[in-house]
């Protein structure tokens, strides 16, 4: 007779589904024929077109932002019911909303296992958020941080996380995937409409405030009559574009600025840059620098807690947040670099990729966390 499955419910407050979505790569991390994976979003669904979870069943609430703020009691009630009918063994949520809803049904349903998931900072700075947490977590509870900071950030919070209850899983980008999708330099910049010849410092990253590309701007304009072969060269689009151009002209940077819009699968082109920055205010999940890394680039970054000690583990360069000054020094430092100092500056960068933030170590984890709890689990 064959073994039950185990049943694991994959909570997130909003449909995002992509390639590199480490909630997917959780999905599969856990092997089919022992895991029976439902993957279900609070708010949102997939367009024409759009991809899927791979679990092996998908569900959409299909809540507006007002029915899951607050006390969320009708997103509550049918999250109950489904879990009582489905009678999973466990459940994994992803930032504060899915984590604060599965918390409060644990104490009523006794999941073996239960896992959340902190992406960044801020979750549990409010008292109350802290103090109702501390009333919910019991020991069939971890709580990851996607990095050593944000797991620091969980333990300090005074929410009841400790060093027992919480662990850090490194996030992580499938290397091999994204060097698979990478162009050749040529093709890259032929497509970008960038120089052949130029020296490009490249950012990957939606156009607004908190990504710092102002900053990014201000420091560029310190170099750029020292280097006229540097070009400045930023993937992404958003809602601060006009300021940004605006800044541009101020700064007479219309001919070695280019803001390239977004593009499909933005990851294709870093290897038409000679270098990249990552200038953000704040960061949760910095996919972009270990994808900027994933092309064997030198990589400059802010202080901010979620970028610095990767900065400082892989060899990169470290800017005080905001000051556009200090960063247009590493950006001349980096340009002074022989070819051959800046290719092993990569390669070091490349290498700390490879040790700490592969996929397969990823999955890894979460697969032995999840066996790990649900060994010392309650079955009720």
């Amino acid at each position: 007779m064959s073994q039950r499955r185990i049943k694991v419910l994959q909570l997130q407050n909003y449909y995002n589904v992509n390639a590199s979505d480490l909630a997917e790569q959780i999905v599969q991390a856990l092997p089919a024929e022992r895991y029976d994976v439902t993957t279900a979003f609070l708010r949102g669904r997939p367009g024409p077109g759009e991809p899927v979870s791979k679990a092996g069943r998908s569900i959409y609430f299909g809540y507006r932002q007002s029915q899951v703020s607050g006390l969320r009691l009708r997103a509550l009630w049918a999250l109950y019911k489904h879990c009582r009918e489905e009678r999973y063994d466990a459940v994994i949520g992803h930032r504060f909303k899915p984590v604060n809803m599965l918390m409060l049904l644990n104490k009523l349903l006794g999941f073996r296992a239960c896992i959340g998931v902190a992406h960044g900072f801020g979750e549990y700075d409010r008292s109350f958020r802290c103090w109702t947490v501390r009333q919910l977590v019991t020991s069939n509870w971890r709580l990851v941080g996607v990095s050593r900071a944000v797991r620091n950030y969980l333990v300090d919070a005074k929410a009841g996380f400790t060093s027992a209850n919480t662990c850090q899983i490194n996030n992580a980008i499938d290397i091999d995937r994204a060097e698979g999708l990478q162009l050749p330099r040529a093709s890259a910049r032929e497509l970008l409409g960038l120089p052949a010849d130029a020296f490009v410092f490249g950012a990957i990253g939606r156009l607004v405030p908190v990504k710092g590309h102002v900053h990014l701007l201000r420091a560029f304009a310190e170099i750029k009559d020292e280097w006229p072969g540097a070009l400045l060269a930023i993937i992404g689009e958003g809602r601060s574009r006009a300021e940004l151009e605006a800044v541009i002209a101020e700064l007479e940077l219309d001919g070695c600025v280019r803001l390239l819009g977004a593009r499909d699968d933005a990851l294709q082109y870093v290897r038409a840059f000679d270098s990249f920055v990552m200038p953000s205010l704040s960061e949760g999940l910095p996919l972009a620098l270990l994808e900027g890394m994933s092309g064997h680039l030198p990589v400059i970054g802010s202080d901010i807690p979620s970028l610095k000690p990767i900065l400082e583990d892989c060899g990169g360069r470290i800017f005080p947040t905001r000051q556009h000054v200090a960063l247009a020094e590493h950006l001349r430092a980096v340009m002074a670099l022989t070819d051959s100092e800046r290719i092993a500056e990569g390669e070091r960068a490349y290498g700390y990729l490879r040790r700490a933030h592969s996929i397969e170590d990823f999955r890894r984890q979460y697969r032995e966390l999840l066996a790990g709890l649900l060994e010392g689990g309650r079955n009720d």
